[in-house]
């Protein structure tokens, strides 16, 4: 009698909060989509966004947000630990490579299984799986031909071995191998090795970007996104009637290349086949938003939308052809420690707890989502976990709301190329902030003076959000100062503030 009703008080505990009910959390994340393509937050955009758009007005607009990194798996990474990524790793998992994850360090979906959650992961993966563990004795341990691997066994290390009941994705839509994937196992086996040269079908902007490796015969790219879509859906009516809340990371693989918007989403945007793939990508957001009120979730439901990084190069086409700055009003793309890199939409949504069509140019970071959830599900972080993540609560609440909780951000996206925001101040530790190259044309078009050499750039955020001056030379103590906090964060190993609060 004694355990069961201890066990029936642990129940109780952990389905309430100072919230009461627990809610479901649903975070939407987008992949290389820029602030500026989403119509609420740039009157100049060529993209119609109206579900992206309704949900901001039902929610809270971020307009100061900002991802880990400006490449895919470190933002990834940093979502789902709240540290960040550059303290472990830099690099993208590469084809079939392994996962990023090592022992010990807590991720998202496990702190909130602990609260009584059911998790699922839906979309692009890309933190990486042990296929070692399915390749066949013999085979060369570097080849990706698709008899390689013995794929009637599970996959170690992939999104169940790290927090999550349920995975639905091909893991990454321009990497092998090509194939569905649930949970741990194939649905079907790779039959044939995908040679991209041997592709016939076009992409609708860009090239296709994908990598050699094992696939299905008849697997159809244009196919993936829908597919996701539907499961989606489907995994969102199917907790109608459950009594535990759910955790759904839904990771889109749009708008990344290839660009292949399909063929009822073609013309919908002013900004060319990438517009009409960001339509597509709000069109789902809007399937998704619909099956909560459907199955009356919403109203209990947290949904977090954000992107891992800026726009891809392809950007500088759009700019020209069409008018259209996916990173406005920022400079710089996806891998550049310009703001253009990492400062991304972000978006919450969550009934009754945060007041409906408010904006903030406070400082966040997606690294801040796990604090923020382990407080609102009362989970005491230990004190190695989320090593970086602010609490966002005190932003989010509609009494006794702040107007900042956390002062700085480190940019990062390859080794040794560093940015600090401060305040209003961004330090680039570096002669500039690019990796993929200055395009003149552009910088040009929009009255960017030639860069001046100088060891580092300094820029002040609030009276120039493009970083066109370069104030370091008038500047040199808070340089100076800027560089010392920089290091002191990358060498103390943790900036969150509970764990500075009990030094």
């Amino acid at each position: 009698m004694k355990k069961t009703f201890c066990a029936l008080v642990f129940a109780l505990c952990i389905v309430h909060t100072s919230f009461g009910k627990l809610p479901n959390i649903i975070i939407l994340y987008a992949d290389d989509m820029g602030y500026g393509d989403l119509a609420i937050e740039n009157p100049k955009s060529k993209i119609p966004t109206p579900n992206l758009d309704q949900l901001a007005r039902e929610g809270l607009i971020f307009t100061d947000g900002h991802s880990s990194s400006g490449i895919c798996t470190p933002s990834r990474y940093s979502l789902l630990t709240g540290r960040y990524h550059w303290r472990d790793f830099h690099d993208i998992v590469h084809s079939m490579g392994p996962s990023v994850f090592k022992d010990g360090v807590l991720t998202m979906p496990e702190m909130l299984r602990k609260q009584g959650y059911t998790t699922a992961c839906i979309g692009k993966w890309h933190l990486g799986w042990d296929w070692d563990a399915i390749r066949k004795q013999g085979n060369d341990p570097k080849s990706l031909e698709h008899d390689a691997f013995d794929w009637s066994k599970a996959i170690p290390d992939g999104p169940l071995a790290h927090g999550f009941d349920y995975y639905f994705g091909d893991s990454v839509i321009n990497f092998p191998p090509y194939t569905w994937i649930q949970d741990d196992k194939v649905l079907k086996a790779p039959d044939m090795t995908l040679d991209p040269k041997e592709i016939t079908a076009k992409t609708k902007e860009g090239s296709w970007e994908v990598r050699s490796g094992p696939a299905v015969s008849d697997w159809d790219f244009y196919q993936v996104l829908p597919t996701m879509a539907e499961h989606g859906v489907s995994y969102i009516e199917s907790r109608k009637d459950s009594d535990k809340p759910f955790f759904l990371y839904f990771s889109f693989p749009s708008p990344h290349a290839p660009i292949i918007p399909n063929d009822e989403f073609d013309g919908k945007s002013e900004a060319g086949a990438y517009g009409d793939f960001v339509y597509q990508t709000d069109y789902i957001c809007g399937q998704l938003m619909d099956a909560l009120e459907r199955v009356g979730l919403a109203d209990n439901t947290l949904v977090v939308f954000t992107a891992d990084n800026g726009p891809e190069h392809y950007a500088y086409i759009r700019n020209r052809d069409f008018s259209h700055w996916s990173s406005a009003p920022f400079r710089g793309l996806k891998r550049d420690i310009y703001e253009g890199g990492h400062h991304v939409p972000f978006i919450i949504r969550w009934p009754d707890v945060i007041e409906a069509n408010r904006k903030t140019n406070a400082l966040v970071s997606q690294i801040d989502l796990m604090a923020t959830f382990a407080a609102i599900t009362d989970y005491d972080l230990p004190h190695g976990a989320a090593v970086d993540s602010h609490n966002l609560l005190p932003l989010l609440e509609k009494s006794g709301r702040s107007s900042q909780v956390r002062k700085s951000h480190v940019h990062n996206t390859y080794k040794k190329r560093y940015a600090l925001r401060h305040g209003d101040w961004v330090l680039i530790d570096g002669t500039n902030g690019y990796h993929t190259g200055v395009r003149a044309d552009w910088e040009k078009l929009h009255d960017y003076e030639a860069d001046d050499d100088q060891p580092v750039e300094l820029y002040n955020l609030k009276e120039d959000i493009g970083q066109k001056s370069n104030l370091a030379k008038s500047e040199p103590q808070r340089v100076e100062e800027m560089q010392d906090l920089l290091q002191e964060i990358r060498e103390k190993g943790y900036s969150a503030p509970r764990l500075i609060e009990s030094e």
